[in-house]
């Protein structure tokens, strides 16, 4: 007996072929909306990493660039200022949470659009080859930044290399095929979101690597609603994030080093990058008897001890940490010397230069650092010897560390050893 029963159709086994790709979602509005928040996100989020980059003061001496061979890509630096105090704690607190907030749009973005990265012919035209080839930058540069900058708060280093130059340069790489990609695709997007908002079908699609699949299945969820779950999982990493930059929040971020971790009581309870032990200091090194600062300029050199540098004239400033990981404190009360003085010890009374600083640590990216003479040359900026009344403990750089206005962490060297003044 013939069998009159309708057969189904068998799903096409290649990716390269528009029928394997059955999702009902996918079309060219859902990836409009996911494309325009995108647009605007890593616009901030580049901007932010560019701004957040000046603040090392790359320029300012081999020390502190990490990109040596940046050419015009440094056009746009300039001497990072000392004021607003929590200026570094905004832009990077910002770049990252961002970054964070922004991974499920960009996986939803990813997966809307995978049917053409599997298309055929692979060009159809040279125009439509370059579109290729930045599309494949431009997803490659999306994971590549992403997947380094998480694995960078999570102070997890497993990649090749240093993390400054490959995210830097990955960020260009990024960014030009990203404006590339929204010059071409911005219009479209928009006038895809006014029709749907309009109410108006959408239509036949005006390319043959259509993101509509030929023969959809059964939806289980609306457009609409996958675009609330996406937002919701943004929503719920921004809620597990951004407390890393607020101490009456710090026990949400959940995702975040530095988040819930206890750093102790007292006045010097309050968040470390790295402890004394993890940087090789001994307690023999920071001995009353054994420690003392050596202060270089252009009259000479200068041996300090700790209580030779608490009979100098005593400052203090209310100042934050903001650290690269995207983490800060509120501001914490420190009480030390002011750095311009130290420079006055030195030959250096009306005019404060550059400074380099280096600790007693002995290894690590910045074990040393260079300060501008504007960092030196403010009032706040100081040598510090204790902090909310209290001695420094050793994690947080007994005997003595930097604490400069606005400065990226990293720059607030702690277990200082010498500090030599003059142009960098």
């Amino acid at each position: 007996m013939r069998d009159h029963a309708p057969r189904l159709l068998s799903s096409p086994a290649s990716p390269t072929s528009p029928g394997f790709w059955r999702s009902p979602l996918r079309g060219v509005r859902f990836t409009a909306v996911l494309g325009l928040v995108l647009l605007a996100g890593i616009t901030v989020m580049f901007v932010t990493g560019l701004v957040s980059y000046a603040a090392y003061n790359p320029d300012l001496s081999p020390v502190n660039d990490k990109t040596p061979d940046k050419g015009i890509l440094g056009f746009y630096l300039f001497a990072w200022p000392t004021g607003p105090t929590w200026l570094y704690r905004l832009t990077q607190g910002v770049h990252v949470t961002l970054g964070l907030t922004l991974i499920p749009v960009l996986l939803a973005k990813l997966w809307s659009v995978v049917p053409r990265l599997f298309a055929l012919p692979p060009a159809r035209s040279l125009a439509h080859a370059l579109e290729r080839i930045s599309l494949l930058l431009l997803v490659g540069g999306a994971l590549f930044e992403f997947a380094t900058g998480v694995l960078n708060i999570q102070l997890d280093y497993v990649f090749p290399g240093s993390f400054y130059p490959l995210h830097f340069y990955g960020a260009w790489v990024f960014f030009t095929a990203f404006v590339a990609h929204a010059v071409l695709k911005t219009p479209a997007a928009v006038s895809a979101v006014r029709r749907m908002r309009a109410g108006e079908p959408e239509g036949p699609a005006p390319e043959p690597d259509v993101l509509v699949s030929p023969r959809p299945a059964e939806p289980t969820v609306s457009r609409r609603g996958a675009l609330w779950a996406v937002g919701g999982g943004s929503l719920l990493l921004f809620a597990t994030s951004v407390g890393r930059s607020f101490d009456a929040l710090r026990r949400t971020a959940l995702l975040a080093p530095h988040g819930w971790a206890d750093p102790g009581s007292g006045p010097n309870g309050f968040q470390i990058n790295k402890t004394a032990a993890y940087a090789g200091i001994a307690p023999a090194e920071t001995a009353e008897d054994a420690w003392r600062l050596v202060v270089r300029g252009r009259s000479g050199t200068v041996r300090l001890s700790r209580a030779d540098l608490l009979a100098l004239p005593p400052a203090s400033a209310a100042l934050p940490i903001a650290c690269v990981e995207g983490w800060s404190t509120s501001a914490q009360w420190w009480r030390g010397v002011r750095l311009r003085d130290l420079a006055a010890l030195v030959g250096f009374a009306d005019d404060p230069p550059d400074v380099f600083v280096e600790s007693l640590q002995r290894h690590g990216a910045f074990r040393s650092g260079a300060l501008r003479a504007n960092q030196v040359a403010d009032g706040r900026s100081l040598l510090a010897l204790s902090v909310n009344g209290e001695p420094l403990s050793p994690d947080h750089g007994f005997p003595a560390r930097v604490i400069v206005p606005a400065a990226p962490g990293v720059l607030n060297t702690k277990w200082v050893a010498r500090l030599t003044f003059g142009d960098l």
